[in-house]
């Protein structure tokens, strides 16, 4: 099989490797379509321990869809042909290997597979395309979720407002997720008018603060609430898709009172908070990394319901050889929303 293997700061070679052995309770799958993720980017242009945890020599990538090619005689619940979705965590069987389950190469051993677990099934009014962006989805979905305040009835408050830092696939995936829980309006900002257009599409406000002064718009859009320092944007939600670092600096100066704060992208430089503030203003900061079976039952739902056309975000398809083109074409912001390897075509089984 060919396989994308990780060499460090800008090097991919694709290789030929044998095709997994299947044991008694294991299921061989073949890849169709795999997305980049913005992980798989930081550590080719800026080396090893700068995205997902990435072995130098070893295959990598983690966003795909596949079908099953092969079954373990002990597996019952699976079935040659079928279209499943790899959860990462869980596909290896090696929660810490979430970033290289192997989504580059043309297939994926998934031992001692499970549904619901690390295999999920894939509706099938979900094309090949759109369902590779399954995994990123499901993380914008649990962001939102994060930012969401339940209503005691298996639902969510509904009527509050949002904004989302960054209109990557997560930071779009979190809009429309917020869109489905319930929010009343939700912003999307950004420096790339491109990918901010992107996001419009699907029905949300948009601003890039490069060029608008955010304090006044969101201001306009929200309408005011009070904070401790008198009147600010009526501003729920605060999510940050982004990882920039002045996003929750600008959250302590504009908060309301009762807002909540959600980080899903990762700054790792040490913070200063105002808990004195915050303690006095009833605010919350909340964390959000990877999902939950909810969170792909829901994204299932979202991108078959019909409301939002999601295939729009999808701009550039690259087949496998041309695997580090692609990768340098995703990290174009002003050029390229989300970029899909092309792993295979349709088969019958």
């Amino acid at each position: 099989m060919k396989a994308g293997i990780y060499l460090g700061k800008e090097q991919i070679e694709l290789r030929e490797l044998p095709i997994p052995e299947v044991g008694d309770e294991d299921v061989l799958v073949e890849n169709i379509y795999s997305s980049i993720c913005g992980t798989d980017v930081s550590v080719y242009f800026h080396g090893p321990g700068t995205g997902h945890k990435v072995t130098v020599g070893g295959e990598f990538g983690h966003e795909t869809v596949s079908r099953i090619v092969k079954v373990g005689k002990n597996v019952t619940d699976f079935t040659v042909g079928e279209r499943v979705y790899p959860y990462p965590r869980f596909a290896t069987g090696d929660t810490k290997r979430a970033g290289t389950i192997g989504g580059f190469s043309e297939y994926i051993l998934i031992p001692n597979a499970k549904r619901n677990h690390s295999l999920y099934s894939v509706d099938e009014r979900i094309s090949d395309r759109l369902a590779s962006l399954i995994e990123p989805f499901t993380v914008g979905c649990r962001a939102a979720r994060r930012g969401m305040i339940p209503d005691g009835k298996n639902k969510y408050i509904s009527g509050q407002n949002a904004v989302i830092f960054g209109s990557g696939t997560i930071g779009i995936a979190a809009a429309v997720a917020f869109q489905y829980f319930g929010m009343k309006k939700v912003m999307v900002c950004d420096y790339s008018d491109f990918r901010l257009n992107l996001a419009k599409e699907l029905g949300v406000a948009i601003c890039n603060p490069q060029k608008e002064d955010f304090a006044v718009k969101s201001k306009e859009y929200f309408g005011t609430a009070p904070s401790l320092n008198g009147q600010t944007a009526n501003i729920d939600c605060w999510l940050d898709a982004a990882g920039a670092e002045n996003i929750l600096d600008d959250f302590m100066q504009l908060w309301k009172i009762e807002s909540r704060f959600v980080s899903v992208a990762v700054n790792n430089k040490p913070r200063n908070i105002d808990l004195l503030y915050m303690t006095y203003a009833q605010q919350s900061i909340i964390g959000s990394g990877g999902y939950m079976p909810e969170d792909v039952r829901d994204v299932q739902n979202i991108m078959t319901c019909g409301k939002w056309n999601l295939e729009n975000i999808i701009t550039h398809e690259f087949p496998l050889p041309e695997l580090a083109q692609a990768i340098r074409t995703a990290s174009d912001v002003v050029r390229a929303g989300n970029v899909v390897i092309r792993m295979a075509d349709a088969k019958e089984y």
